[in-house]
C-alpha cells in the first residue's frame, strides 16, 4: 500500500565518466572482501568540490584520491596505501578523508601528501571509518562502519572537536554510512546501509545525542549511502542498488526521485555548480558522475 503519492522523477545525464588510461585491473584486499575476489577497475565515491570548482572523489580499492577540473580532465591528486572511502573540505583548506584502513587523514592538495589526523581511539583502532563532513565550529563528524550491520548493529558514529577530543555518540549502529546535518546543524542524519534506513540524531546543547529515531526505511539488497541536504531542509539519499537519489522533505515524505541514466550503484550525492544547485551523483558501477538541476542550493558539500 503507498501511503503517499508517487514521487516525480528528475532525470540525470552523464556528467563524466574515468577515462579508461586510469582504469586499474588489480585484485586488491577490497575486492576481495566486497566483490568476491574480482578485479576492479575502479570504485568512485566522496564526491566534493574545492573552491576553484575541482571535483575530488575517492577509488577505494587501489587507494587513489582523483580531480577532475572543470574541463572534465581527470588526474591523480594522491596515491597511497589506504582505502579511502570518504570526502570533506576542512576549513584550512585540507581534505580530510574516512580511510577504512588508516582512520582519519588528510591531504594536501597541492603537494598530494597524505598525513594522519586520528588513526586510534584509546590505542584502539577503528573498525573501519566511512565517510565524515565539517560542522561549522570545525566539529568533524564520522562514521566507523566496519563490515557491522544487523548482524552485528556495533557501528559507531564520532565527533571530533578541533582541541582533539573524541566524543562516541552511537555505538549499536549497523554500517553507518554517509552522514549529513540539518542546516541548522541542531540534528544529525546518518545513512545505516544494513538497516536499509537513515537515522536521525538530535544534537543536544551539552554535545550529547538522545531520542535517536528511524527517519526513513527503504528497502532492496544494499541500503543508503551517501547522504546530502538543500537550504530548504530536504534530505538527498543515495541508495546504493535502486539506481536513484531519493529525496525526502523535513517530515521524511518523498518529494522526488533522481533516477539514475547508468548504473544501479549510486553512492554519493553533493551539490556544486554556480549557484550551487546542481546535484552530482556517484556512480560506482560504470566509473561516472551524473548530474541534475534542483530548485534549491545545497548546504556544505
Amino acid at each position: 500500500m503507498s501511503w503517499y503519492p508517487v514521487p516525480p522523477v528528475v532525470a540525470t545525464h552523464v556528467h563524466t565518466v574515468m577515462p579508461q588510461t586510469l582504469h586499474r585491473h588489480d585484485v586488491t584486499e577490497w575486492s576481495r572482501a566486497n566483490k568476491g575476489g574480482a578485479a576492479v577497475d575502479s570504485f568512485i565515491e566522496g564526491p566534493c568540490f574545492d573552491l576553484q570548482g575541482n571535483l575530488y572523489l575517492v577509488d577505494i580499492p587501489h587507494g587513489r584520491i582523483m580531480r577532475i577540473s572543470s574541463q572534465l580532465e581527470w588526474s591523480v591528486a594522491a596515491e597511497y596505501d589506504g582505502e579511502p572511502n570518504g570526502l570533506a573540505w576542512h576549513p584550512d583548506g585540507r581534505v580530510l578523508i574516512a580511510d577504512y584502513k588508516n582512520g582519519i587523514l588528510a591531504l594536501d592538495p597541492a603537494s598530494g601528501t597524505v598525513s594522519p589526523v586520528i588513526s586510534r581511539r584509546n590505542s584502539e583502532r577503528f573498525k573501519g571509518p566511512n565517510d565524515l563532513i565539517v560542522a561549522s565550529d570545525g566539529d568533524i563528524y564520522f562514521t566507523d562502519q566496519g563490515q557491522t550491520g544487523l548482524h552485528d548493529p556495533t557501528g559507531r558514529v564520532y565527533r571530533l572537536r578541533p582541541d582533539g577530543r573524541l566524543d562516541c555518540l552511537i555505538t549499536n549502529a549497523p554500517s553507518p554510512n554517509g552522514l549529513v546535518l540539518s542546516p541548522d546543524e541542531k540534528v544529525l542524519f546518518v545513512a545505516m546501509t544494513r538497516d536499509n534506513s537513515v537515522w536521525r540524531l538530535p544534537l543536544l546543547a551539552d554535545g550529547s545525542t538522545s531520542k535517536v529515531g528511524r527517519f526513513a526505511q527503504f528497502y532492496g539488497v544494499s541500503g543508503p549511502d551517501g547522504l546530502a541536504i538543500d537550504r530548504d531542509g530536504n534530505l538527498f539519499v543515495a541508495h546504493a542498488s535502486l539506481g536513484a537519489v531519493f529525496v525526502l522533505n523535513p517530515h521524511g515524505e518523498g518529494i522526488a526521485k533522481i533516477e539514475s541514466c547508468a548504473g544501479r550503484t549510486i553512492t554519493n550525492v553533493t551539490f556544486g555548480g554556480p549557484r550551487h544547485s546542481t546535484v552530482f551523483i556517484t556512480d560506482s558501477s560504470s566509473g561516472s558522475v551524473l548530474s541534475a538541476e534542483w530548485k534549491a542550493p545545497g548546504v556544505g558539500g
